[in-house]
Parts: C-alpha cells; sequence; structure tokens
C-alpha cells in the first residue's frame, strides 16, 4: 500500500506480513520510498512477546519527509545514508578526485574514463578532502513495476548525462517473507560500451536495549583495510589481517562492541554456504540480525558504529573504497565491469532470532 507522506516526489510504500511462527522474532512490515532511490526508511520486528520494534534507527515518515527536503543538508541526497538503509549506486563509499572550482563536483576517472560526479561529502577537520560518496541514486526518483501486499519493485535509470560513463538500469525488489528481509537488486548495462557498477545497501540496525557497549558483531571476513584517519576515512591501499587482533569479530559469538569506535571496511570475505556475513547480537534485548547473501559479488562489509549511538550500520558493498585509486595499484577492488546487456544481481537477507 500507498502512504500519503510524499517524499521525493513520490508516496510512501508500506509493506505488510504476518508470519505464521508467533513463537520466534520476525519482520511485519517494511517502509520504502521510491522518491528516494527506493531507500528502506524503517521495518518492524514482532518480537515474541508480541511487542513490535524498530529494527532501524530513523525517523517517522512526517518527520523523515521535513529532513528529506533537498535543502542544504540533503545535497546530492546525503540524507538518505543517514538514516534507514539507502541503496548505495553506481558505486558504494567514496571516489576521489580533483575538485571543481565553485562546484560541488570532482573530476575523476571511473575504469579509465572521464567522470563528473558530486562532491558530496569528505573530512569535517579544516583543510580535509571532500569527495563523492555513496552512488548518484540517493535523491531519484523510481519508477514503480509491481506494488504487492509484502513485496514491492521499482526501477531506476542512470545515463551518462547523470556523471557515470555508461548508462545502467537498477531493477530493486523488496520483500517480507518466511519472517525475513530481503532486498534484490539486478544491475543491467544498457548502453553500448562496457559499463562499471558497484552496489551496496546502508542500514543502521538498532541497537533496541540501547546497551550499545554489550552488543557483539560477528563478521565473516579475514582483513581490514587501513584507513589515514577517521575524518577522511582513506584508504591506503593497505590490507591488515584481523586474526587474534582488536578488529578481529569472526568467532562463533563475534566479539562485544565495548567502547571501539567503528568507521571500517573489512573484506577477505569467508564465504561458506548455508553462513551469514554478519550478525548483529543485542545480548541485554536477546534479539539478534543475521545477514546473508549469495552475490559472489559482494566483496566487502564497511562498519560505522559511534560508541555513543544505539546503531550499529553493517554494509554488504561489492567494492572497496576509492576503487580506481592509485593506491591499490591496480589491484581488483570489487567494481564489476558489465559487458553491453550484462547483468550483476545484488541480493541480501535479514533474518531475526531469538537469543
Amino acid at each position: 500500500m500507498t502512504a500519503g507522506s510524499r517524499i521525493g516526489g513520490a508516496p510512501a510504500c508500506i509493506l505488510h506480513a504476518d508470519p505464521p511462527d508467533a513463537q520466534r522474532p520476525a519482520f511485519v512490515d517494511a517502509t520504502v520510498l521510491p522518491g528516494r532511490g527506493m531507500m528502506l526508511l524503517q521495518s518492524r520486528l514482532r518480537l515474541p512477546s508480541g511487542e513490535i520494534s524498530d529494527a532501524l534507527a530513523a525517523p517517522d515518515l512526517d518527520a523523515a519527509a521535513r529532513l528529506l527536503d533537498g535543502g542544504a543538508e540533503d545535497v546530492a541526497g546525503n540524507r538518505s545514508f543517514s538514516f534507514g538503509g539507502a541503496i548505495l549506486a553506481p558505486f558504494a563509499n567514496r571516489i576521489r578526485g580533483r575538485a571543481i572550482e565553485n562546484a560541488r563536483a570532482i573530476d575523476t576517472l571511473v575504469a579509465g574514463r572521464p567522470a563528473r560526479l558530486p562532491r558530496n561529502w569528505g573530512g569535517r577537520a579544516p583543510g580535509a578532502e571532500q569527495y563523492a560518496m555513496h552512488g548518484l541514486l540517493l535523491n531519484a526518483r523510481a519508477r514503480l513495476h509491481r506494488v504487492g501486499a509484502s513485496s514491492v519493485e521499482g526501477r531506476l535509470d542512470l545515463g551518462e548525462r547523470d556523471g557515470w560513463p555508461g548508462a545502467l538500469r537498477f531493477d530493486v525488489v523488496w520483500a517480507l517473507e518466511a519472517g525475513g528481509l530481503s532486498l534484490t537488486i539486478t544491475a543491467t548495462n544498457t548502453g553500448s560500451a562496457a559499463t562499471p557498477v558497484g552496489v551496496g545497501w546502508h542500514p543502521y540496525f538498532r541497537v533496541a536495549s540501547g546497551e550499545r557497549a554489550r552488543a557483539r558483531l560477528r563478521l565473516a571476513a579475514r582483513t581490514r583495510v587501513r584507513v589515514n584517519n577517521y575524518d577522511e576515512v582513506l584508504p591506503t591501499g593497505d590490507l591488515e589481517p584481523v586474526a587474534d587482533g582488536p578488529y578481529d569479530f569472526a568467532g562463533p559469538q563475534g566479539r562485544a562492541l565495548g567502547e571501539t569506535y567503528l568507521d571500517d571496511c573489512f573484506t577477505d570475505l569467508i564465504r561458506e554456504d548455508g553462513l551469514p556475513l554478519a550478525e548483529l547480537r543485542d545480548e541485554a534485548a536477546g534479539l539478534g540480525l543475521r545477514l546473508f547473501s549469495s552475490s559472489r559479488e559482494i566483496r566487502a562489509l564497511q562498519v560505522f558504529a559511534p560508541p555513543e549511538k544505539p546503531f550499529v550500520v553493517i554494509e554488504p558493498q561489492f567494492n572497496l573504497a576509492d576503487p580506481y585509486g592509485p593506491q591499490w595499484g591496480g589491484r581488483d577492488t570489487g567494481m564489476v565491469l558489465l559487458p553491453a546487456g550484462g547483468e550483476a544481481t545484488y541480493r541480501v537477507r535479514v533474518e531475526p532470532f531469538a537469543l
């Protein structure tokens, strides 16, 4: 169904499901914003107690409509990735380039081809570098193809006029099924030349108890990307093994977050059939979330978790940050080069469980 509040020129879509097993936690609704790149604003869980709980850190629909207004703080749709769960494409994370004077834009090379991208993010310290962040669909309006009770499908088109060196189509499906929440994005090259693409998702998973220090994070990753600092968060090109160190979250029960600050990209993912990419365990609330994916193109998990905030952002994405930067020395950084007519599919499923 659609809701009254119009955001980005389109009404919200609210999905509903009635999972049959009342003894297990399950997603029961989801609010999708077609006018903001098909982002997920909120999804709620039914707990075994019968209580309904928000899964994401996000404002309500009316407050979101006020925040996502295209104003100075919402340049290029930035506020889409400040709460809820934005879709990131045709690249996730950062891309660096040469700043254009008197314009919020950069000139850069993408797969060896010139591109002009919005300069919509950067470090906050004086003189910190500014760059392109989280793709070009944050404030794009989707064309809805199908709206059902528990699923919705929308299409987003990106042409070379939008600054990317190529033409792409993104078919996005959100679905509530069997107690879980699923996102499927199919990227198709609609142009005549090979075109690069990276896809990600930016969910702010809420620590329902508010006891972030006790929450446990599990990541199936072997290495962490080193960055210059936590202000600009730019990759140095070095990969650091995490085993037995402070960033080792790979154990069966994960690791308590404590007071650790995270704005880190984890890679060399451990891809074992049937095992989740990540888990967030809210020990105090007795609730966990598992993230699964069958998409082998997902090469990285970016985690953003400030210790003073009751959320953990876990971003499964194709590419590492600044994927065409010289620091990588030509290594494969996860961007997928699609031939004309070629496709790549991004799939993520979130399942709640009781602790």
